[in-house]
């Protein structure tokens, strides 16, 4: 059998010129900056080459570490694939689906029986994620995301619907019936609540609907769309959201969208990590379709 480089070796340079830093590197390997400096000098050695240049803060590749780089990426993600089909085929393994906490809380668990029952080999596990897309060492099998192009590099994007979003006031606020009577130019008199997870979706709106957003101002501020939403119910202010995550809301009465919704140049995606095919994604990603446009 020919020689091959230690894994541990292809490992350390696979994650730097993925990242671009070899401090970045050490950290997701959870190992020290000096071991993935080491690693890479067995390489280079080995090729009589340097694989990387500095650049900035970070490294750069040179023209055969790009070489190297495609051609381990590339059995990297093959020996990840062929892993993963080992263990799914496991008749108990559960299907893993990654979410942020919002549209877990407000979109995924609302749906969530009618779900299983229409998909019951899932055997759906729920792992709650603020990133769900950002790199990790136990990927998901799937990724419920709201993103805008261009998709994270290593996933395999199912685009499952346009995103929309607008302001909604719940029937408790105070100053509802004007609100009503006076339309958009209200929205500059009152404070309006917002997150800090999207701090572009106030100006968005406003820009796609032809308000200068210099006449709004900002009132209370949340960490999380959650709590946004639950202010709004709860008649603290008019909050901006996704039209997804209010629909059963404004359908139950709790919220109303006097002013309408606005599509972003974002969607809904469901993404699974590599290239490889399964049926269960499929199954999966047409489900989410079909309950984004009911």
């Amino acid at each position: 059998m020919r020689d091959l480089p230690s894994l541990n070796a292809l490992r350390a340079f696979e994650a730097t010129a993925r990242l671009g830093s070899v401090g970045r590197a050490a950290e997701e390997l959870h190992v020290t900056h000096g071991a993935i400096s080491r690693q890479l000098r067995v390489l280079e050695e080995a090729l009589d080459k340097p694989l990387f240049v500095r650049q900035g803060r970070g490294v750069a590749l040179t023209a055969i570490g790009e070489e190297l780089r495609d051609r381990v990426s590339s059995a990297f993600e093959q020996l990840r694939d062929g892993w993963a089909d080992l263990q799914r085929v496991r008749s108990d393994a559960p299907f893993v689906l990654g979410c942020a906490g919002s549209l877990l809380a407000r979109w995924v668990i609302p749906r969530l029986e009618r779900l299983e029952r229409d998909l019951p080999m899932l055997r759906l596990h729920l792992s709650p994620e603020e990133d769900p897309l950002a790199p990790r060492h136990a990927e998901p099998d799937a990724a419920l995301a709201v993103a805008a192009p261009p998709w994270p590099v290593g996933w395999q994007v199912h685009v499952l619907a346009p995103e929309r979003i607008g302001p909604v006031v719940s029937p408790r606020h105070a100053s509802l019936e004007r609100l009503l009577e006076q339309g958009t130019s209200a929205l500059s008199h009152e404070a309006l609540l917002h997150t800090s997870s999207r701090p572009q979706a106030w100006p968005a709106w406003a820009r796609a609907t032809g308000i200068a957003f210099e006449s709004l101002h900002y009132g209370q501020g949340f960490t999380h769309l959650f709590y946004l939403l639950e202010a709004a119910v709860a008649g603290l202010g008019i909050a901006i959201a996704p039209a997804q995550l209010v629909q059963d809301d404004i359908d139950a009465g709790r919220l109303f969208a006097p002013w309408g919704f606005k599509q972003t140049d974002a969607s809904w995606i469901l993404a699974t990590p590599g290239r490889r095919s399964d049926r269960r994604v499929d199954a999966l990603a047409t489900w989410m379709r079909h309950a984004l446009s009911a």
